[in-house]
């Protein structure tokens, strides 16, 4: 007689949870634009949703801890002339949001801490170079002030925030438009799907496809891929009979898949949320009203199904918080937060422990907020892993950290035009025009401006904080 042997895993009962109707956000009236990207973006800080608004695109921004209705006249980040698709956290300051848009810019936002009296309409900057519709952003793990975008012009560009430059642009690579762009964990490659049904890794700074598979799903429907912590890539797709698929790929051998699954048949495209530390991904469909959950092993069949968190409301998008915004002494090892029509609702995901000690095998270490690599390291050919943090005693946000961009100014770069002309007197190098004690003296003169200014600034923001307090 043969005894079936139970596959031994810490996340066999993980189970999902909707949090209580006064953690939830009301009252928000989330977008209805047809785009297929979550709509909503979470970090330990913040929580921005996309929203319906007259006469242009808009986002709103809440702190985590403002649950409950939402006031209809609260303040929104508005500065899009066209409807928002896409928003995304930077990874490396809680405080700096991106959008993309239907009006073909990218635009950065710096979010203060306190609550704003009116709109936020002033970006930190506004990034033009796509020539239709911006619908895909992601920030590069490692590098500072990397953005990714990739419009329905079928191009990517990378950016640096910090001066607004392009630095690369992959022009050629998709003949179709984009589905979907994910950064591999040390932001070396990126696996990319799009309307060609191919799937395709890709060398950033080399400008040339690694490795490429055609029909890795043999549907017309949207595709999305991500990348593993073994370096495969994740995928959903659907057959050629439109029933939802799920496959595990090896960019080495993109032949045979390692695992390909069917599952159901429904027409929304199923988003996946992975989780590096746990090695589990999340599939959310929009238009469901579930979450599905599979863990992903070196042992076949290799993905494993755990469970489904089930709800009777669909779900209209869905942000996924990031492991540093967890509460680890609840043994919580994922949050989510489905937009419903009219609300947001925390969806909490917990491994079952009896004790309350810090559980070392649930939180291994997490890439925290401090970049490993300068944007110009990371063009020059640098890799580096992200900075990992211990989660024990747990996370706390750092304070507001300014992002300052320094546009170059391009006259500096550009070569001269017509014969060179012997050099007089006046076109001496600075150092020989000044001597070494009125370089410092007017060093010294623009620091005590720039301190005037910096302790100004923090004597408003105190009134505008002693102001809100007094109006609450």
């Amino acid at each position: 007689m043969s005894r079936r042997v139970v596959r031994q895993s810490k996340f066999r009962h993980v189970f999902g949870q909707a949090a209580k109707a006064d953690q939830s956000y009301e009252d928000i009236r989330v977008s209805k634009v047809t785009w297929d990207s979550s709509f909503c973006a979470v970090n330990p800080k913040f929580l921005a949703i996309i929203v319906e608004a007259g006469g242009g695109g808009a986002f709103i921004v809440l702190p985590l801890a403002k649950t409950g209705r939402v006031d209809k006249n609260y303040p929104l980040v508005t500065g899009h002339t066209a409807p928002v698709l896409d928003i995304d956290w930077c990874p490396h300051n809680d405080n700096v949001i991106a959008s993309a848009s239907d009006d073909t810019t990218v635009m950065v936002w710096q979010i203060p801490d306190y609550t704003p009296m009116r709109n936020i309409t002033e970006p930190i900057i506004t990034l033009e170079g796509h020539s239709k519709r911006v619908g895909i952003l992601c920030w590069h793990p490692t590098a500072r002030n990397v953005l990714l975008s990739a419009g329905g012009d079928n191009v990517i560009i990378i950016w640096n925030v910090g001066t607004g430059e392009v630095l690369l642009s992959l022009d050629d690579m998709h003949p179709d438009v984009i589905h979907s762009v994910c950064w591999n964990s040390n932001g070396s490659l990126l696996a990319t799907t799009c309307k060609d049904k191919t799937l395709r890794i890709i060398d950033p700074r080399k400008g040339q496809v690694v490795a490429e598979r055609f029909a890795a799903h043999e549907g017309m429907r949207p595709m999305r891929a991500v990348f593993t912590r073994q370096g495969h890539i994740f995928t959903t797709g659907f057959t050629r009979m439109s029933q939802r698929e799920l496959g595990l790929w090896d960019p080495n051998n993109f032949e045979e898949p390692v695992a390909l699954q069917e599952m159901d048949t429904s027409n929304g495209v199923l988003l996946p949320f992975y989780d590096p530390d746990s090695s589990i991904v999340y599939l959310c469909g929009k238009g469901d009203s579930s979450i599905r959950y599979f863990e992903i092993t070196d042992e076949p069949p290799f993905v494993h199904y755990l469970n489904t968190f089930s709800s009777k409301e669909p779900q209209r998008g869905m942000g996924f918080m990031p492991k540093r915004g967890l509460e680890v002494n609840k043994c919580e090892i994922a949050r989510f937060y489905k937009l419903h029509e009219r609300k947001c609702e925390p969806i909490i995901m917990t491994v079952p422990r009896k004790s309350d000690l810090f559980q070392d095998d649930l939180y291994p270490d997490t890439p925290g907020p401090e970049p490993a690599l300068e944007a110009d390291e990371w063009l020059s050919g640098q890799d580096a892993e992200p900075v990992l943090i211990s989660l024990r005693d747990g996370y706390i946000p750092p304070k507001h950290r300014e992002l300052r961009v320094t546009k170059r100014n391009i006259l500096d770069v550009r070569p001269p035009s017509g014969p060179r002309r012997s050099q007089s007197a006046s076109d001496a190098p600075l150092s020989q025009q000044h001597t070494l004690e009125t370089l410092l003296e007017e060093i010294k003169a623009l620091r005590e401006q720039v301190q005037a200014q910096e302790q100004r600034i923090t004597a408003l923001e105190n009134m505008l904080c002693e102001l809100v307090d007094g109006t609450d």
